[in-house]
């Protein structure tokens, strides 16, 4: 998944469930400023930060290996 597409999954997911920035970052521990630098495209956030919004959402982060050709 690109960077584009974590970004809309998230913030889709808490539109869905109606909770607002504010609340999502109160309830993840994630500074509102982070957030919303985040949900902008503009932030760089760790994994750490992506484990706690999305714990609050309902989802968690999965971490896979690419399908690589064996012409690479």
């Amino acid at each position: 998944m690109h960077f584009k597409e974590l970004i809309k999954t998230i913030k889709e997911r808490r539109e869905v469930l109606r909770v607002t920035q504010e609340t999502l970052a109160e309830l993840s521990g994630v500074g509102l400023r982070t957030l919303k630098q985040f949900e902008s495209g503009k932030g760089n956030p760790t994994l750490r930060t992506l484990q706690k919004l999305t714990d609050v959402l309902g989802m968690e982060v999965c971490l896979k290996l690419k399908n690589v050709s064996p012409n690479k």
